[in-house]
């Protein structure tokens, strides 16, 4: 049901909710005359003014547009293009860097324990930042040739004259008309090489550096927006694993070969599997003088289901760096089945990584240790490295 089909929609109606627990996606839960209100630019504890945004069967969403009894935690956001029915790219500009950390650690704990059944402490680390000019690949929306940002679920464009989450060594974009394009993207590696991306443009690379090896990679492709995100996620996965020579590892999802140069480098032989051909392409390049890394391109359930057909039976090591959506299930119980002694999970959804974790607990694998990172200030989104072992060990 949405607002448009119920004849007796409040959306657009302003009213008074005491605000409680942050939860995933950029937002505190209220409660309206007993519906489950998600509300965004308001803080635990706060009384506010929210305005209805969407109404459904199940929950309402709404903006806090006056704030009656702030918190001790809340700030003048910095950017003046943050705030309700504005820019939608931040979440919590709102909330002082100390506070957002702390409502980023709650969210992975809370989920962690509502959908996996995992009781877990989490402490968030950080890159150093304050939270601003992060963010290496920025891409802006264009309407009628003018760049922006788009409002919260929303196709309305927010122009803008500057993003400051954006580095600022990306080329400036918002200055110019765009004209017969979609969308720009601004790039700046950790070299300084700057791109621009349109829909019109062809592909272009760019190269990033992490532990003194070089890495290409497509300049619209993946790679971590943040410049610390790379070898902080190495350093997590490789103290995780603590790898040895002669060991045999998996690389899932592997992209342009990050995980597996560092497990390579450790004397680790390494299989690799990525279903992106451009990733794949430039990992053969990343990954040519590594002897001991085999790549294999396509869907990673396919490729363990062959290897496994062709004879591997068991593995040392698992680095499983799944999109957002997670690994899931049919992936997971192919990976214990090679009972790896040790599985490095990263991910970027604490609500998959719960799903996905509660399978390997019923298979036999529990957490060893796990962190959490703020790789992306003044957003909702955060990163993961858990590293599970066999529970009887």
């Amino acid at each position: 049901m949405t607002a448009e089909d119920t004849a007796d929609s409040i959306v657009g109606t302003v009213v008074e909710v005491e605000v409680g627990p942050v939860a995933h996606g950029g937002h505190c839960v209220a409660r309206y005359e007993g519906q489950v209100v998600f509300v965004r630019h308001a803080l635990p504890g706060e009384l506010v003014h929210a305005r209805i945004t969407e109404q459904t069967a199940k929950y309402l969403r709404a903006d806090a547009v006056q704030v009656l009894t702030p918190s001790p935690q809340r700030i003048e956001p910095p950017c003046p293009h943050a705030g309700p029915g504005l820019c939608g790219g931040c979440d919590f500009q709102h909330a002082n860097i100390v506070e957002q950390r702390r409502l980023k650690a709650t969210v992975v704990s809370d989920t962690l324990r509502r959908i996996g059944g995992i009781e877990r402490t989490v402490v968030m680390e950080s890159p150093g930042d304050e939270g601003l000019g992060w963010r290496t690949r920025q891409r802006y929306a264009v309407v009628d040739g003018r760049p922006g940002m788009r409002a919260h679920r929303s196709h309305e464009l927010i122009p803008i004259d500057r993003c400051l989450i954006a580095h600022p060594g990306t080329p400036d974009v918002l200055g110019q008309r765009w004209p017969g394009v979609t969308s720009v993207q601004a790039v700046v590696s950790s070299e300084g090489k700057t791109a621009v991306l349109t829909d019109s443009t062809p592909a272009g690379r760019v190269v990033e550096v992490v532990r003194n090896r070089r890495f290409r990679v497509e300049a619209g492709g993946f790679w971590q927006v943040h410049p610390a995100a790379p070898e902080m996620l190495v350093d997590a996965v490789m103290s995780g694993l603590e790898p040895a020579a002669g060991e045999t590892a998996l690389d899932l999802y592997s992209g342009v070969g990050l995980f597996a140069a560092f497990l390579a480098e450790a004397g680790c032989s390494v299989l690799a599997v990525e279903g992106d051909k451009d990733a794949v392409k430039n990992a053969r390049r990343n990954l040519h003088d590594l002897p001991s890394v085999t790549l294999e391109a396509g869907d990673v359930d396919r490729v363990l289901n062959a290897a496994a057909g062709q004879g591997l039976e068991h593995v040392d090591l698992v680095v499983l760096d799944p999109p957002r959506t997670g690994a899931g299930k049919d992936v997971v119980r192919r990976i214990a089945a090679l009972s790896p002694r040790r599985i490095a999970y990263v991910a970027c959804d604490p609500a998959a990584l719960a799903r996905d974790l509660k399978t390997f607990g019923r298979l036999g694998y529990g957490i060893a240790s796990l962190r959490a990172f703020d790789l992306f200030g003044m957003t909702h989104h955060i990163e993961c490295v858990a590293v599970l072992q066999p529970v009887d060990s």
